[in-house]
């Protein structure tokens, strides 16, 4: 952890998805330690619970499993968060799953299962929060996309369709509710070496394209996401909404 203090989210409700591994982890971790009150949602429970007793001294950190396709199950699980924690400040949108599928084989169940974990969840974990947010006239919610899209990435469309739809919720949202002093914005990362991403598709070869496209020769890290997370749920960012942040090591 660096010395970047951002002294306007100690003791502020911030809430992940997804926060059990990979990305979602580093962000839990950054917020823990700036001494904001920290709840993450997550299916897996393992790594989940791992997270919470590695942070249990550091500060303020509650965990709450629920699949986040199960609508219902999302607003119980923010409604138990609220509870324990109090209105929700901050709503991090990240949670996802960037699965494979050729296209011929598509299912319309398959299909709508993708969209649900990868897009209609930052709809509905939103629309939970809002409230909390219009009563304080503050708040700031940040959805996460991929430059899947934009660099025409295949094998994957309802991904990839999902994704570049995160961008059109980001700014209806933010137009909506700007006027109660709510921030939306929207991240997209790169490549980023999280376990799952260096275990599935990690090979030499794939790491001399990756260096060949980015203008910043090294592997991204989930911290790297993680920081850009922070400064767009901050104060210091007061000025930014219905923007789209690209996170990528200069691919796109």
């Amino acid at each position: 952890m660096d010395g970047v203090v951002y002294p306007d989210l100690r003791g502020k409700v911030v809430l992940v998805t997804g926060g059990g591994s990979g990305i979602g982890e580093a962000i839990v971790r950054r917020f823990v330690g700036q001494g904001a009150k920290t709840a993450f949602i997550d299916i897996q429970t393992d790594p989940s619970h791992a997270l919470v007793r590695d942070l249990s001294g550091s500060g303020t950190v509650h965990f709450e499993h629920a699949d986040l396709t199960d609508t219902a199950a999302l607003r119980a699980a923010v409604a138990r968060i609220r509870a324990a924690l109090g209105p929700v400040d901050v709503l991090l949108n990240n949670a996802a799953h960037d699965q494979r599928h050729a296209t011929l084989e598509i299912t319309p169940e398959y299909w709508d299962d993708r969209i649900a974990v990868n897009l209609k969840h930052q709809f509905f974990a939103a629309q939970a929060v809002l409230p909390d947010m219009i009563a304080k006239n503050a708040g700031s919610i940040v959805n996460f996309g991929s430059t899947s899209w934009m660099i025409g990435q295949g094998g994957m469309a309802a991904y990839t369709a999902a994704k570049s739809a995160v961008l059109g919720l980001t700014r209806s949202l933010a137009r909506d509710f700007g006027v109660h002093n709510i921030r939306v914005n929207a991240i997209a990362p790169g490549w980023i070496m999280t376990q799952r991403q260096i275990d599935l598709w990690l090979t030499p070869e794939s790491e001399a394209e990756l260096m060949r496209r980015q203008c910043l020769k090294r592997k991204l890290v989930p911290d790297d996401i993680a920081r850009m997370a922070m400064f767009l749920a901050s104060d210091q960012s007061s000025a930014c909404t219905n923007q789209h942040y690209i996170v990528d090591g200069g691919w796109v």
